[in-house]
């Protein structure tokens, strides 16, 4: 039967939506050329404002991320010198007989009438060594914080005198007292000019009783840094007794204060660690605990004051460590290296000692205590005969073979030893320290 569809029955159609497509009408060629001379000008715009703003912050940026070039570090040499060399010999001119040097020399001094000028004249050439050497001297605050009666804390500083000996790897060295940074939790350099700066231990070397003090050369001003001149290391092998000497640093107790004397005697082979040296002795006034260095006429430091070998008998003299003696420990120091150690105190056996069957070699007069040689067995009165393969006679052999070691190395140290009736050899295996 068919189907109707009733009066409200009605199929609903798909609705149709008007689609309408907008297109853009074609540009003219003006248009387009508006455009294109449009993006030009921001092009161009663009590229000035670049061009000005990588002038403007190119150096800024070069200072900000360029990384000065790394500069090779040198090492500090310091020429060492031979206490068995003599002076060169001049040409000698035949005699002349005349009268007596002494005679014409006690004639002229009668005639000559002197003055206050003359004496200024004649000390105007040490003044003009005492000023230059004093731009070199430096005054070394070593900052220490103590408790007061009530616990608390109080910073001491205590005031020692300095010598600058070198300028290397941007950094000035100086020379000062072991005591001026002994125990310091911070070390300030104040500079002839009143220039204070932070500065740092390099090497310290308690059997000298000496350290080396660093300072940067970027802390200090161009026209110092140029002033502050190192004072040279001399030859104290040349010095004589008789030689006018100057003291600087601290002799007066006070650093920039300066004296003068001469040497009234010299001590050789004098038994120090690991070495001998020589005592310089003189009649200049002069502060050990300060710091005070004596320097030849030429204005170079020939050593520095200590009272470790002042006695009864020279109480009353100023006695100094010979600088060239010291000059092997004074380069490892420099290089922030500490030196090797051994820990005795020796002597040569001498020719009298070995016709009476002593063998030769170094005889062992003293061991530090819980020193390398110590723990290592060796006693007072042994005879070091070989450290190595190196034999060894005389005490510079010695030092010449451990100036070559390293603290850490291993050596086997070959000793005489006394028995009841004859030496006998003995080897022990040594590891070096440092001082």
């Amino acid at each position: 039967m068919p189907e109707h569809n009733g009066p409200d029955e009605k199929r609903e159609k798909p609705r149709q939506f008007i689609n309408e497509k907008i297109v853009r009408q074609p540009m003219s060629k003006r248009d387009m050329l508006k455009r294109i001379l449009g993006l030009s000008m921001t092009g161009v715009i663009f590229g000035l404002v670049a061009a000005v703003t990588f002038v403007v912050s190119l150096p800024a940026a070069e200072k900000f991320f360029a990384r000065e070039p790394r500069e090779e570090s040198t090492t500090v040499t310091i020429p060492k010198d031979d206490p068995e060399a003599s002076p060169p010999e001049t040409e000698t001119q035949p005699a002349v007989e005349t009268e007596p040097i002494e005679d014409i020399l006690k004639s002229a001094m009668e005639k000559y009438p002197f003055s206050v000028e003359d004496l200024n004249t004649l000390y105007a050439d040490l003044k003009t060594v005492v000023q230059k050497a004093d731009k070199g001297v430096v005054t070394v605050h070593s900052v220490r914080t103590q408790k007061d009666w009530f616990n608390n804390p109080v910073e001491n500083s205590g005031l020692f005198a300095g010598v600058v000996t070198a300028t290397i790897n941007q950094e000035i060295l100086i020379l000062t007292p072991e005591g001026a940074v002994e125990d310091a939790e911070a070390i300030r350099v104040a500079f002839y000019d009143g220039t204070e700066v932070q500065g740092t231990i390099k090497q310290t070397d308690k059997p000298s009783g000496m350290a080396i003090v660093s300072v940067p050369t970027a802390s200090l001003g161009k026209t110092l840094l140029e002033e502050v001149k190192a004072i040279e290391l001399g030859n104290s092998y040349s010095v004589k007794q008789g030689d006018l000497i100057v003291a600087i640093g601290g002799p007066a107790g006070m650093v920039h204060s300066s004296g003068y004397g001469f040497v009234t005697y010299i001590t050789r082979n004098v038994q120090v660690t690991d070495g001998i040296t020589r005592i310089l002795y003189s009649d200049a006034k002069a502060n050990a605990a300060a710091g005070t260095f004596l320097m030849n006429t030429a204005g170079q430091i020939i050593g520095w004051v200590t009272d470790e070998y002042k006695n009864d008998s020279s109480k009353d003299m100023t006695a100094a460590m010979a600088i060239s003696d010291y000059k092997s420990i004074l380069e490892r120091m420099s290089n922030g290296a500490s030196y090797p150690y051994f820990g005795i105190r020796g002597q040569e056996v001498s020719a009298t000692m070995n016709s009476k069957g002593m063998p030769l070699g170094v005889y062992v007069v003293d061991v530090n205590g819980d020193g390398p040689a110590y723990n290592a067995g060796i006693q007072s009165g042994d005879i070091i005969t070989a450290m190595g393969e190196e034999t060894i006679v005389t005490m510079k052999d010695f030092q010449v073979s451990l100036e070559k070691l390293n603290p850490g190395d291993l050596i086997s140290v070959t000793v005489s030893r006394n028995g009841r009736e004859e030496y006998k050899e003995i080897q022990y295996p040594v590891t070096i320290g440092a001082r």
